[in-house]
Formats: C-alpha cells, sequence, structure tokens
C-alpha cells in the first residue's frame, strides 16, 4: 500500500500549514484566553480561511468547490490542528455536512443549500442532534423504547412542520447558518423508525440561539443551545423520506465524523511534540540539556511513537474511506472508521500529558500553549459519544 502524496495532496498539506503557522497560531491564544464564550469566536481568520478554499474544500467541483479526496482533508485538518485545534474543527464541520448534502440531498436543495454556501464566505454549516435528555442514546438509540432519544416534535401542517423543542452543545450552534435538524416525527415508535432530518436556516422564524456553553477547552468552538418555538419549516426540506432520518447517511460512505476528530488530534499531537523538543533542547536540569536526562529522553520517545502510529491509522482509514466513497466494497465494513476515533482519544490525552509532564511546573503554571493543549484533549473524552459506544463498531469485524 503506498501513502505518497500526489501534487494536489502535498500542495493543500503545504497551504494549510503555512495558513497555520501564519495566521492560526498567532492568534489561538488570545482566542483562547478571552473569558466569554460567544467572544471567543473570530470571523476574520473564518474569512481568510475560506477566501483559501478551507470552508468549502469537500464540495464536489461541479459545484465550485475544490472536491478533495478523504486523505487530503485529513492532512489538512491536522495541519490547521496544529496551528488551533478549534479552528480546525470549525472549518471541517462545514466539510461533513457538504459530503451529506452532496449524498443525501435533491438537486433542488443543492441548489438551494450549496450556492449561498460558495458564495458566502462566513456561511457555516453545523447538525443538531443532542438534547438536554437525549445525548448517548442518539447516537445508538435502544431499539425497543419509544420514549428514549430525540424529544425536538414536529408536527405537519399541508406544506409545512411546525418544530418546537431544543437542542443543546450544537457544534458551530451560535454562527452557522444552517443545520441538518433531528426531528421526531413519529413517537409511538422507536427514534430510528420515527425521526427526520430536515435543513433549517438559522434565519427560520421561531428559531433562536440560546446558551453559548462555556468549555475548558476547545474555547474557540461555539457550542451552544437552539431553540424553536413554532419553528415552520417547509416540507421540501426534509432530507431523504419522513422518519428516515437516522438512514440519512447510508448514502454517505465517507464516514466522516470519527476520521475528523482523529486528524484534528494528530494536528495536537504534532504541535505537542515539537513543543516539548524545543523545551528539550533549550532547557537545562542539573548542568544537561533536558534532552540528555534519560527520563526525557523516554518521554520523548513515547510522544513520538504514539504520534506517528496515530498518523499510519489517520491515513490507512482516510484512505479505506476513499475507496469506500469511490465504490469498493471491501472496504465498507471496516471498523477503522469509528475505531480511529478511539485510538486518538487515548493518543491525545496520553500526548499532550507528556509534554506538560516535560515543562514540569512551567507547564502546569507558566506555559499557556502546554496548558491549552491538555485542555482541548480532555474534549476528546465526550466526542461524537463516549468510548464504550465508539468500540462497539467492534461488531463490524465480524462480518469481515
Amino acid at each position: 500500500m503506498d501513502f505518497a502524496l500526489n501534487e494536489e495532496q502535498r500542495g493543500w498539506q503545504i497551504e494549510a500549514r503555512k495558513f497555520a503557522e501564519e495566521e492560526i497560531r498567532p492568534i489561538s491564544l488570545q482566542r483562547d484566553q478571552i473569558t466569554g464564550p460567544r467572544e471567543t469566536f473570530d470571523w476574520e481568520i473564518i474569512k481568510k480561511g475560506s477566501k483559501l478554499g478551507f470552508r468549502t474544500l469537500a464540495v464536489h467541483k461541479e459545484w465550485g468547490g475544490h472536491g478533495v479526496d478523504l486523505v487530503t482533508q485529513a492532512l489538512v485538518m491536522a495541519e490547521l490542528a496544529r496551528g488551533d485545534s478549534a479552528i480546525s474543527k470549525t472549518f471541517s464541520q462545514c466539510w461533513k455536512w457538504s459530503h451529506l448534502i452532496a449524498a443525501a440531498c435533491t438537486e433542488d436543495q443543492q441548489a438551494r443549500f450549496l450556492k449561498p454556501f460558495l458564495a458566502d464566505d462566513t456561511y457555516l454549516l453545523g447538525s443538531a442532534n443532542t438534547e438536554p435528555n437525549s445525548g448517548s442514546d442518539n447516537r445508538l438509540p435502544p431499539e425497543d423504547d419509544p420514549k428514549a432519544g430525540i424529544r425536538l416534535r414536529a408536527e405537519r401542517k399541508g406544506d409545512e412542520w411546525i418544530l418546537n423543542g431544543g437542542k443543546c452543545f450544537i457544534a458551530n450552534g451560535s454562527v452557522a447558518k444552517l443545520f441538518f435538524v433531528s426531528v421526531r416525527t413519529d413517537a409511538g415508535v422507536p427514534a430510528r423508525q420515527g425521526t427526520t432530518r430536515f435543513l433549517v436556516p438559522t434565519d427560520t422564524p421561531g428559531v433562536r440561539v440560546g446558551k453559548v456553553f462555556n468549555k475548558r477547552g476547545w474555547r474557540y468552538y461555539q457550542n451552544a443551545e437552539l431553540i424553536f418555538e413554532n419553528a415552520r419549516v417547509p416540507h421540501a426540506n426534509v432530507v431523504g423520506e419522513v422518519n428516515s432520518g437516522a438512514r440519512v447517511r447510508d448514502t454517505d460512505h465517507s464516514e466522516f465524523g470519527d476520521l475528523e476528530l482523529a486528524a484534528n488530534a494528530l494536528g495536537v499531537c504534532g504541535d505537542a511534540v515539537g513543543i516539548a523538543m524545543s523545551y528539550a533542547r533549550a532547557q537545562k536540569r542539573a548542568d544537561k540539556y533536558l534532552m540528555e536526562h534519560q527520563v526525557v529522553q523516554l518521554k520523548l520517545n513515547e510522544m513520538h511513537m504514539l504520534t506517528e502510529a496515530l498518523r499510519s491509522f489517520v491515513m490507512r482509514t482516510a484512505w479505506e474511506r476513499d475507496q469506500a466513497v469511490r465504490g469498493e466494497k471491501s472496504a465498507g465494513n471496516s471498523a477503522n472508521a469509528a475505531l480511529v476515533m478511539n485510538f486518538a482519544k487515548d493518543v491525545i490525552q496520553r500526548v499532550t500529558g507528556l509534554n506538560m509532564d516535560i515543562h514540569g511546573a512551567e507547564g502546569c503554571m507558566m506555559n499557556a500553549r502546554v496548558d491549552k493543549l491538555v485542555r482541548d484533549a480532555m474534549i476528546w473524552t465526550h466526542l461524537a459519544g463516549d468510548s464504550v459506544q465508539r468500540i462497539r463498531a467492534i461488531k463490524r469485524l465480524a462480518k469481515n
């Protein structure tokens, strides 16, 4: 298996690395240390990255996007995350839902929503799934309990649906202009049989942003409440068929979500390794550079080893998903698309912790970047469900 990069892939990687170093990294700590969660967001960096193509990277070329493959997307995510993990995620969140628009939406929906998305540098995308009393069971909904899962309800009246309820912890919640919203349209059956996905612009009457959540890590990233009060959504905005919302990704073979988070973690680990190496080369203890102390060497070796193992896993998974998108059936049942996220969680938390260890007291008290990476890494514990849920992907191995 050859993982050599082609010219286009290498070009995007270099462009993302330059943007991360020159534009993202200089504002990363400044945005992280702002107290108010709404104020951490900076539109200027989004506009700059958008003009370079980072917002519309995954949109098919026939629509005017760049249509890059998943290997390229993984490379770009990792490079942007070396500048700031949360800013990288703000861009890649748009790729995730660009994939779904292409795979599951009608030509009319693509025309109505992709065109403005491509034309507007501030047009971000998101998905509203999690609710205060239905988070984990939305990812793995109980098969025999109609009361479990999504509670945001919709009632059809003519050519419109009336939505009432709320969502929480929604990615890009206070800044996106369009959401895929999962809604219970049949309360008498389990969630997988009674949920519908809608395309809902944020300027829809009856939709408003509530609280923006204050997080320990990923402070730039906007997670917010969405409140629906008699929100009127046209039937033309139903994605797929009514009550088939749990299956709309069946036509999207990218399985982008867990790969997205693993590639982001790879960038954070690369940043941590670089910081630790620079510090160990420059600082002395007991008249020797830290690099010369065996205990530090062991920690640096482990950081590098884990980061390179994660790199291999991420690139292997991205390559497999590209094969699946192209119709290669043997790649379709790989468990790696889910398991790579579990491995990423373990690696990012171990590597950023070792980086803090190497910095000693300075890592805890003085070096804001070291502390930030540890706080950002905490987020992986609860991204896209917990480790126990994701490990259930092991069921796929029995099919291979």
